[in-house]
């Protein structure tokens, strides 16, 4: 599938059939302002600039967003963060006339963002990182703040540009970021029982992992496999485990590579050069070190303690 790139707002304004934006660096509209014309049942594109999506579409059984593995209905506010150069896919089932969609976009190129702290930290964010299916789900109350700082925004972008523009948007721009990573960790924490299940599927792969006979071939997992297994973004993953557990993936992976080893030391006969080899390590001094950060033990010292 051919990927369309749009280089520009303006170019993804005309795209959508809207009016060229007031600025050619920043832009909010609303979403019901542009039409489906044009788009194909499947396409791909992505942006070269930060596209921020709060949408809901209403009066349609066939419009869902997955959720990692659970499905949500788009009634709710849901927000999506893309940044450039992410391949964003859409597609539709058909022109149903019945889809009605709300909401608003936000586009801010990086070039806007220039000589500002927000040109640095904006990366820092880590819902840039997460896959579009780990939309963040809004409150009523957590909806209308964030759409009330998007129209003093576009308040902005609309009005005669003068030399405190800027610096006014950007500190807009700044608190909506702000919002939004507390309300993801929010989220993190309110949906207990599909973030419990992630838990215990994170459990199950890990058991099974250090459980299988041919790790000395697979080597020991990454964070990105973790993830990809349990159909979530490493980021997300990442940040979903230490909100809930205080620890992130890769500390979930060594937690459970010390607990395996400490298994195989204290009820097997093997040496410490053989266990650090069963456990897909190629260099004992790596697996050493690693158990002795975590347990203040060395192996052979953790060994002699069941003696």
């Amino acid at each position: 599938m051919e990927v369309k790139r749009f280089r520009t707002i303006s170019e993804f304004q005309q795209f959508r059939h809207l009016p060229k934006p007031d600025h050619p660096l920043i832009s909010v509209f609303e979403v019901a302002s542009a039409t489906r014309e044009g788009l194909q049942e499947e396409m791909s594109w992505l942006y070269d600039f930060y596209c921020i999506g709060l949408k809901k579409v209403v009066n349609s059984q066939k419009v869902k967003l997955k959720y990692g593995q659970q499905a949500y209905d788009f009634n709710e506010g849901i927000m999506s963060f893309v940044a450039p150069n992410q391949v964003l896919s859409l597609s539709f089932e058909e022109d149903d006339q019945s889809i009605q969609q709300s909401g608003w976009l936000l586009m801010v190129h990086p070039d806007f963002l220039w000589n500002t702290t927000l040109a640095k930290t904006i990366k820092q964010y880590d819902f840039w990182d997460y896959s579009v299916r780990e939309a963040l789900f809004l409150s009523e109350k957590e909806e209308e703040l964030l759409i009330g700082i998007m129209k003093h925004i576009r308040q902005e972008c609309t009005s005669n540009i003068d030399q405190f523009s800027k610096s006014i948007i950007v500190a807009h721009l700044e608190t909506f970021l702000s919002y939004s990573d507390r309300f993801y960790h929010r989220q993190f924490i309110t949906r207990e029982k599909q973030n419990h299940q992630v838990l215990e599927r994170l459990e199950q792969i890990l058991n099974a992992y250090f459980n299988s006979d041919d790790l000395l071939s697979k080597g020991l997992p990454t964070v990105a496999q973790v993830a990809q297994s349990l159909n979530l973004s490493p980021k997300y993953l990442s940040s979903l485990l230490k909100v809930l557990t205080g620890q992130n993936t890769q500390q979930h992976i060594h937690e459970k590579l010390i607990e395996k080893a400490k298994e195989k030391l204290s009820t097997t006969n093997l040496s410490v050069s053989e266990i650090a080899y069963e456990l897909g390590f190629e260099h004992l001094q790596s697996f050493s070190k690693l158990f002795k950060t975590k347990t203040n033990l060395s192996p052979l010292e953790f060994r002699a303690s069941f003696n």
